[in-house]
């Protein structure tokens, strides 16, 4: 029930394999007990399969989804998931097609009202409609055995095999100060100074003009040895929501960078 599970699982080792030296684990994203730095930055690249792109990006506590889960179990039990762990049918695991890995997901069926706690480990499920795609096990304990498909809604309760309660959950949505994890090093130049003085300039006046984004300067040497001072801004989830931010600001010259 998986399609295009083996397609993006060597795309990703291979990148994996050329990558790794070049993306250190450090500072954001951080490694967790199941799924390496170097692998987040991997598993949040854009990607396409089938002719469709997809776009990874962050998400929060409490964020929910609606749409149709499906499981997989014996034909891929053994083989690697797109995290580099082996997949086995009998965990509490699944695929989703954008939100990060280890991302602690609630499922629950909409026709019974059962539910289960799953932690995201792959990429999938490339079927329209289908938001989620469920280990065995997963399904099993939301009725999915019996009917193989179902309309779910899914929610963001953790991250990095930790839950966080009810309560926590509640009272993030209610303050707006939900959990985020953010997985993206890619940013958007808004500018580029030979004067020191025109880029701390720049960095001033953009401090407080979009909230979770902030500006940095970068300095580089350049061939005929004049400085120059980039300020970046940074703090995006993903690629597409630096390229969304770009295409919808009057900001010009400006373009994409990564980290």
């Amino acid at each position: 029930m998986r399609t295009g599970f083996y397609l993006l699982s060597f795309c990703f080792l291979l990148f994996l394999g050329g990558c790794s030296q070049k993306h250190e684990a450090k500072g954001n994203p951080k490694a967790t007990q199941y799924t390496s730095a170097a692998t987040h930055r991997a598993t949040m690249h854009s990607y396409r399969v089938m002719g469709k792109k997809y776009y990874p990006s962050y998400v929060e506590v409490g964020q929910v989804m609606q749409g149709i889960s499906s499981w997989y179990g014996p034909n891929f039990h053994g083989k690697k998931t797109s995290n580099g762990e082996i997949y086995n049918m009998n965990g509490h695991t699944a695929a989703h097609k954008t939100w990060p890995m280890d991302t602690m997901v609630k499922v629950r069926n909409k026709r019974n009202g059962k539910s289960t706690i799953v932690r995201i480990n792959d990429r999938g499920p490339f079927v329209s409609g289908r938001i989620i795609d469920c280990s065995y096990a997963a399904g099993k304990a939301i009725g999915l055995d019996s009917v193989g498909i179902a309309k779910v809604s899914i929610e963001v309760v953790g991250f990095a095999g930790k839950v966080e309660s009810k309560e926590r959950i509640a009272e993030a949505i209610r303050t707006h100060t939900q959990t985020r994890v953010t997985l993206s090093d890619f940013g958007v130049q808004i500018g580029a100074f030979k004067s020191r003085k025109g880029a701390y300039k720049t960095k001033k006046m953009y401090l407080s003009c979009y909230g979770r984004y902030t500006p940095v300067i970068k300095h580089f040497n350049t061939e005929d040895a004049a400085p120059l001072y980039r300020v970046w801004l940074m703090g995006f989830g993903s690629e597409q929501e630096a390229r969304d931010f770009k295409n919808s600001q009057d900001l010009t010259g400006a373009f994409i960078i990564r980290n």
